[in-house]
């Protein structure tokens, strides 16, 4: 397996469009991601959080995600969903996604037949990266 990798996306207001799902099925169908868990939440103005289904989304009458229907590997669970939503502000949704890095897999074994053992990850958050180079430009 590759490394396994979650997003929790907030819709301010949910408002969710759906503009970034063909180019989710476009990883999918590519083999360089696996959906793992999709999972939408609710956060209400009064705090509580309910799991939306994946249905009609943006009210169009087109079921939006029919193609991420039974996305579910069990990972989640309620404390998850809750711990997301503590995340988001309310009156917002979120999606939730975990998935599998599959392009990584092949490297992943050849690095572990060959001895290799991860000994630490992470990610470097995109607006700190914007910022790092605004100030190497600004320095410049």
């Amino acid at each position: 397996m590759g490394p396994i990798d979650y997003l929790v996306v907030e819709f301010p207001g949910n408002r969710m469009t759906g503009e970034g799902f063909p180019l989710l099925i476009d990883l999918v169908d590519r083999g360089l991601i696996r959906i793992l868990d999709l999972v939408f939440i609710r956060k209400d103005q009064d705090g509580s959080v309910a799991a939306l289904e994946i249905a009609d989304l943006d009210a169009d009458g087109e079921l939006d995600l029919a193609v991420f229907e039974g996305a579910s590997s069990g990972l989640l669970g309620q404390d998850d969903l809750e711990e997301a939503a503590n995340a988001i502000e309310p009156g917002s949704s979120a999606g939730l996604l975990v998935y599998e890095n599959v392009w990584a897999a092949p490297l992943a074994a050849a690095l572990r037949r060959g001895g290799g053992q991860l000994v630490a990850s992470g990610r470097i958050p995109v607006q700190a990266i914007l910022a790092s180079l605004e100030a190497a430009e600004a320095a410049s």
